[in-house]
């Protein structure tokens, strides 16, 4: 079944391929931009194969009230569908994401690349993302759902080889070289839609640390889209997930390097003599 697309058609432009380190041996690659386009840097935690899926985990400092975007680049020679979810939820339909073939998904032209920079709410509407506490987390405030807290996923899917494709892409309206775009899945809604928290949910985030850093919603930006047709594979090629945590908790994990520097007894300043082991202070 031939499936409808919405191509973006804000944020996004052409590239050519990157030589270097990729996500799943050069298909895609994932990074973590700030809302002034600086890459924030990721921490590799490992890589994996799991069946025919390549599967990348790193990690990220989340800085506090700070907006950030997902930048996606693919290197390949044709089209993909990437599934986005932030704290398990989809970015674009709100759902619980298990970043499977039949969600809502960005799609991203042979050697283009998108950022994405919030959740839709419509085809026109994004809301950026956000660095947060878990209490105001969307995740947390719309859903009471805090079972992927601090989790970017990416999934990338390869589309299936259909015979008559090229003259059903004639009959619309084809986009230009490198735009990607989003698809709206099996019920071809764009806009978030509110489900009700899982039973057990409440009891789960009690137990969920509240200091945990999570993605707010944040301020409205116009984001256009247009639809096209997109069928994935069934399994992804690659999934990569970034933890977003703050800097404390990863210096606890010891994921950082937090020590505080080694005190040098000639020069640093503001040590008092000790008392002698047994003194008895006496006025």
């Amino acid at each position: 079944m031939i499936r409808l697309a919405a191509v973006l058609l804000a944020a996004v432009w052409f590239m050519t391929a990157v030589p270097g380190y990729a996500d799943g041996g050069g298909l895609v690659e994932v990074e973590i931009v700030s809302d002034r386009g600086e890459v924030m840097q990721a921490i590799p935690h490992k890589s994996f194969e799991a069946g025919r899926t390549w599967v990348v985990k790193k990690y990220l400092e989340a800085m506090k009230n700070r907006n950030y975007r997902i930048m996606i680049r693919n290197n390949s020679s044709g089209r993909i569908g990437v599934v986005a979810a932030v704290d398990g939820r989809n970015i674009i339909s709100g759902r619980k994401s298990h970043l499977r073939s039949d969600e809502e998904m960005y799609i991203i032209n042979a050697y283009g690349s998108i950022t994405l920079d919030g959740w839709r709410t419509d085809e026109r509407t994004t809301h950026q993302f956000y660095f947060a506490e878990q209490a105001d987390s969307y995740s947390k405030k719309t859903f009471g759902d805090t079972s992927a807290m601090g989790v970017i996923a990416v999934a990338a899917f390869n589309e299936k080889e259909r015979y008559g494709y090229l003259y059903e892409r004639s009959l619309q309206k084809a986009p230009a070289p490198g735009v990607s775009g989003a698809m709206t899945g099996k019920d071809a809604v764009a806009g978030a839609s509110v489900q009700a928290p899982a039973h057990g949910s409440a009891k789960q985030s009690a137990r969920k640390s509240e200091r945990e850093a999570g993605t707010g919603f944040g301020e409205e930006q116009y984001s256009p889209s247009i639809r096209v047709a997109f069928e994935p594979e069934p399994l992804p090629v690659t999934r990569t997930l970034i933890k977003y945590e703050w800097r404390e908790t990863l210096c606890r994990k010891g994921v950082l390097r937090c020590a505080p520097p080694e005190h040098n007894r000639l020069w640093d300043e503001g040590r008092y003599a000790p008392f002698p082991p047994g003194y008895s202070y006496r006025r």
